[in-house]
């Protein structure tokens, strides 16, 4: 008879209340917790920064990994770092300056060294969206900051040409123009909802950050098959440049010995780094073939699949082994299947298949010895031996 299922009582609603609280109360403690942390922490990378006169993009990713989660923390950093004219530095270390990008955006050299028809033309378009004055910047981020959709429609279009000018520094690290563009126009979109216009600050200035940290993520998150985190991207590309300069120097492929006193870091590192910077395709992957829908695994031998020839001839050999064996009395037969593993692929010592004929391990040597002298004195063996051979 199953047991009765007890009453739920008022008593025992209270103590699972009590407890859900309880866990709440602690959840949000430890939520209080990690951002009291990131506030002491950005106020001593500020102080950091504002010594040095610098700080590089790097920092501000590891020290606020998920931006999305502390907007207001990164948004106050950054405005203290505006503030304080604090460069902040990303990627390359040969970065162009806020004021050349803005500069190039305004002079059409966005447009230099792009061949592609399809980008070239949406540049184009983009191209004849007039720029905002200062005065237009602020009266249009007033006006988002109340809800307007199209005046953040408006500040997006006018700065776009930014965000090709930013986009064009990326090439070739994954990802194509477009697919930079449009990631940077991602960052763009958040930038026009958290700028703050009374801050007294250039939009493009604020704006930059945003989408440099939206086309570098993208970075790293789809040019790979497998991602790599952000700061490891950022590792990765100071490797590549020193080992590109290195070769330049030494007329020579730089050693992982030389790179690593070079970086100041452990050789394991660089060789570690060296394996990870290593891409990785997708069998999925399509390919550009006169044949519709092929993906790379279509042009790769499975060297662990038997190719249709092999396949055919091991049916062959087997029905030939199995129609021998036939000639045989059904226990030299099971001994020989056994012994060879020709039932499941396993084979079985003398011990094993004497233990389950009930006999020694001697007898089943010998009948075993006796078997296969019938097998290469019957007529068809040759049909077996032109395999072996």
């Amino acid at each position: 008879m199953p047991a009765k299922k007890k009453p739920t009582t008022k008593k025992s609603d209270d103590k699972k209340s009590k407890a859900k609280a309880k866990a709440s109360a602690t959840k949000a403690k430890k939520a209080a917790l990690k951002k009291e942390d990131l506030l002491a922490a950005k106020k001593e990378l500020f102080e950091r920064a504002k010594k040095d006169g610098e700080i590089h993009q790097k920092e501000i990713f590891n020290l606020i990994p998920d931006t999305e989660a502390n907007v207001e923390i990164l948004d106050s950093l950054y405005s203290d770092l505006v503030d304080g004219d604090i460069t902040i530095l990303s990627a390359d270390s040969d970065d162009e300056s806020i004021d050349d990008i803005e500069e190039q955006a305004k002079n059409d050299k966005y447009l230099d060294d792009i061949s592609d028809d399809s980008v070239r033309l949406y540049l184009r378009e983009i191209g004849k969206i007039p720029l905002l004055t200062a005065e237009e910047e602020v009266t249009l981020a007033r006006r988002v900051q109340k809800g307007d959709k199209v005046a953040k429609d408006e500040m997006a279009e006018a700065n776009m040409r930014l965000v090709v000018s930013i986009a064009k520094r990326y090439v070739g690290r994954g990802l194509d123009l477009l697919d930079l563009i449009q990631e940077g126009n991602t960052g763009l979109l958040r930038a026009v909802e958290k700028f703050d216009p009374e801050k007294g600050f250039k939009f493009s200035t604020y704006a930059t950050w945003w989408i440099r940290q939206a086309i570098t993520r993208a970075i790293a998150d789809q040019a790979r098959t497998i991602r790599i985190p952000v700061h490891m991207v950022e590792t990765i590309n100071k490797l590549l440049r020193t080992h590109r300069r290195m070769t330049q120097e030494l007329n020579r492929e730089p050693t992982n010995e030389e790179l690593a006193k070079e970086l100041e870091i452990e050789v394991d590192k660089v060789e570690h780094i060296m394996k990870i910077k290593q891409d990785i395709s997708s069998l999925d992957a399509a390919v550009r073939d006169d044949e519709e829908d092929s993906v790379l695994g279509d042009f790769i031998e499975d060297e662990d699949t038997p190719s249709p020839t092999e396949s055919a001839t091991t049916q062959l050999l087997k029905e030939h082994v199995n129609e021998m064996l036939s000639y045989l009395s059904p226990r030299e037969q099971k001994i020989l299947r056994m012994r060879f593993g020709l039932e499941d692929g396993k084979t079985h010592t003398l011990e094993e298949v004497g233990t389950e004929f009930g006999v020694t391990r001697e007898r089943i040597r010998q009948i075993e010895a006796k078997a296969l002298a019938k097998l290469r004195k019957h007529r068809d063996a040759s049909k077996i031996s032109d395999y072996i051979n």
